[in-house]
């Protein structure tokens, strides 16, 4: 049984799942959570402290003789707003890789909202929903339209319980003026949204993170939840106590109340601004979503979903730059068709098959810029899109795929290709000729190619070709990619259309 851990490295806490995959489902083996404020000073110097790095780094290694005794096999470390602002971060990124062996990832809000909505959408009353995700954490709050468990709307606001005490609350209780400038400043992030939100019309709210457990408790209610009224009376209550007087509400704690009197205000404003009836607790997040992403990267349940928001993320990528989903799909259909029949010539791995049908959906997307150098276009505009679905590195990879496609080829010294893992060069190489050769059977843009197959013999592959109508320029454009073909795979190809 494969085995996963998750850590999320958040503003407030740390945080850590490990979990093992039997028969396409997670069974949580061992959690951990520690409060390190990582994101205290980041908010008002743009620095993280020292102090705060070394309690960090210290709960994390802590984390790692957890993932030894659990023997995992994949590891992610994720890190959110603390460093994404945090100018600094290099240097607590190299720390951890110094004291863990890990390499964290700093991933943007739409990310962090995503992998949330992953995690919670493996409950099956969640994925059939129209709800509205709200994951209030330290350092933002990020806010997801889900309807029948896809992704429609996202936001990321700047608005987590730790920025705002830090940059707003220097009073224990909080003086009036300090309250004032608070909800004011939570109010203007809260409109800038309010329309979309509004119109999106969720029959249900779910929310995630201490924050959302502690008012839920808070509220006094079995059914961990809480409604817009106990939300505002709560709000109200606690900005007039004191830290002690807070932690002894119940559900709070000493660690909650330092921060609880930003978090309630956030949600008092949002449940108002939106015209949100109340609220349910999941203690599900970001954790859940990451070993859902890793167990369906090996083939469990979440498959599926994950591979539903990239679909989305691909078709609405296509949108935004007015390329021809019809064509793209029909290159992406053939490039499917290329890598199941020249498997044993290309010796790809699977994961590679993604990478090159989604180049395949977006190779056309930098025509928007500009018709001339449209390829350059496309490897800057995949690279620094947001896709859901895809990490920064596999974004890399595709836009490299997308990006040679026209009359230029990777040369061994491309600048380009250095960037990428040496394993990955030869790789993205073959992938590269695989969909060159899926474009040119969809030269002339009608269908004319419906199906391909490959036999192999003597070191030549033949490929068989179904048309209709004629595919003359097909065959044309397919026989100027066979010096390629040669010189990556060291095969002559054949071409035989029936």
């Amino acid at each position: 049984m494969p085995t996963f851990a998750a850590i999320d490295i958040g503003a407030n806490s740390v945080r850590l799942k490990i979990a093992r995959l039997a028969r396409g489902r997670l069974k949580a083996v061992h959690e951990d959570r520690e409060v390190t404020r990582l994101g205290a000073s980041v908010f008002r110097t743009g620095l993280l402290e020292p102090e705060a790095m070394a309690r960090t780094v210290k709960a994390l290694e802590r984390f790692r003789k957890a993932v030894q005794e659990q023997r995992a096999e994949v590891v992610r470390a994720v890190a959110t707003s603390a460093l994404r602002d945090a100018r600094n971060r290099q240097a607590f990124v190299d720390w951890v890789r110094s004291a863990t062996g890990w390499t964290v990832e700093v991933i943007s809000g739409l990310e962090e909202g995503r992998l949330i909505h992953l995690g919670i959408m493996g409950q099956a009353r969640w994925a059939r929903a129209r709800a509205l995700l709200i994951d209030l954490g330290g350092g933002s709050c990020e806010l997801t339209f889900s309807d029948a468990g896809h992704i429609r709307e996202m936001h990321s606001l700047p608005l987590g319980a730790v920025r705002l005490t830090s940059e707003f609350l220097h009073h224990d209780p909080p003086k009036k003026r300090e309250l004032a400038r608070m909800r004011e400043y939570i109010r203007q992030e809260v409109r800038r949204v309010e329309a979309r939100i509004r119109a999106a019309r969720a029959d249900s709210v779910l929310a995630t993170s201490g924050t959302a457990a502690a008012l839920a408790a808070a509220a006094g209610g079995a059914s961990k939840a809480a409604s817009r009224a106990q939300v505002a009376r709560m709000a109200a209550r606690l900005a007039e106590m004191n830290a002690e007087r807070r932690q002894a509400v119940r559900g709070i704690g000493p660690r909650r109340a330092e921060i609880i009197v930003a978090g309630a205000a956030v949600f008092d404003e949002l449940m108002h601004g939106y015209g949100l009836r109340a609220f349910r607790y999941s203690d599900l997040g970001l954790r859940d979503g990451l070993l859902a992403q890793m167990a369906a990267d090996h083939g469990g349940r979440a498959r599926r979903q994950v591979e539903a928001e990239r679909e989305d993320a691909l078709l609405e990528t296509c949108r935004k730059y007015k390329a021809d989903v019809r064509q793209a799909q029909r290159v992406r259909e053939i490039a499917a068709q290329l890598f199941a029949a020249l498997r044993r010539v290309h010796g790809l791995p699977g994961a590679f098959e993604d990478w090159l049908l989604a180049a395949a959906m977006l190779s056309e997307i930098g025509s928007i810029v500009n018709r001339t150098g449209r390829h350059r276009h496309t490897f800057y505009l995949i690279a620094h899109a947001e896709i859901f679905g895809f990490t920064p590195r596999e974004r890399r990879l595709i836009a490299t795929i997308a990006r040679f496609v026209g009359t230029s080829k990777p040369s061994p010294g491309s600048k380009i290709m250095l960037k990428l893992r040496a394993a990955e060069q030869e790789r993205v190489r073959r992938a590269i000729v695989l969909l060159r050769m899926a474009r040119s059977l969809n030269q002339g843009r009608r269908g004319a190619v419906t199906g391909v197959t490959a036999a192999e013999r003597a070191g030549a592959v033949t490929l068989r070709l179904e048309t209709r109508g004629g595919a003359e320029l097909e065959l044309w454009a397919l026989a100027k990619e066979r010096g390629n073909f040669r010189e990556v795979f060291g095969r002559e190809m054949r071409i035989v259309a029936g």
